[in-house]
């Protein structure tokens, strides 16, 4: 089964980061988020990759072109302009980089990758979040209910700590937890091929009319994950996965 990531989008909220390289390259622990995103993926066995490029889709590639160079020792012939890499081996995952536009929306640049995808389901998410989402079961579930597409509805996690008073003593003090209240979108979806029929075209929003109309048509299932998510919007979030990173704290790090 294949992985759709979107990786289009200007990551305008993280322009301090965003300036010479699109949000998934942003860094956790010194390897992009999008890495983070794909050795979930690849751990719970999805190994073939479509990344639905836009913004500085150039640096995407050149990190994949140049990954097992980067990570091995190298023996450059100029004369032949043969590159002998020294150590065999490497991650087996297979990578298809497919151009979406500067401008296009969320949609088109998921109808496009439906569409090179071809008649089977697939797997997509976004660029900039990170979860300990059960893959296998999220599959299973998919399959179970029958519909076109499922979403995994999150728990937004609380920008501030949770406080439990009894009294005036404080009983049990939780630091930015997962909040009790509400589900949102967490990406991590399972569609079937026929969605891109919901979908008009490059300026279509799949977080809109898409999915408000598979809804309304009974198309459209949750998989609650009860379990640690986290998205990559601001630099505080960038600063939150680092630091749960160089900690040993990786909730997401299933591998």
């Amino acid at each position: 089964m294949k992985a759709v990531i979107l990786c289009g989008g200007l990551g305008t909220r993280l322009s301090e980061e965003t300036v010479a390289k699109p949000k998934p390259m942003v860094e956790i622990g010194g390897e992009p988020i999008l890495w983070h995103i794909m050795k979930g993926y690849v751990a719970q066995g999805v190994k073939e990759f479509v990344l639905a490029l836009g913004y500085k889709g150039e640096v995407i590639k050149d990190y994949f072109v140049n990954y097992r160079h980067r990570l091995h020792n190298l023996t450059v012939d100029m004369a032949r302009e043969d590159v002998r890499v020294h150590e065999g081996g490497g991650d087996d995952w297979v990578v298809h980089l497919l151009d979406t536009g500067f401008n296009t929306q969320t949609g088109g640049r998921l109808k496009l990758a439906a569409e090179f995808v071809g008649d089977e389901t697939f797997m997509m998410t976004y660029g900039d979040g990170v979860g300990n989402v059960d893959i296998k079961r999220l599959m299973a579930f998919h399959r179970e209910q029958g519909k076109l597409a499922t979403v995994t509805a999150v728990r937004p996690p609380a920008r501030f700590g949770g406080i439990v008073i009894d009294g005036h003593a404080v009983r049990r003090f939780e630091e930015k937890p997962q909040i009790g209240e509400g589900w949102i979108n967490g990406g991590f979806f399972v569609l079937e091929p026929a969605i891109a029929k919901h979908i008009a075209g490059d300026e279509t929003i799949w977080e809109r009319e898409p999915m408000e109309r598979l809804a309304a048509d009974g198309q459209l299932v949750a998989y609650r994950h009860e379990d640690f998510w986290q998205c990559m919007d601001t630099l505080r979030d960038v600063r939150l996965l680092n630091t749960l990173w160089n900690e040993g704290r990786a909730p997401w790090k299933v591998w």
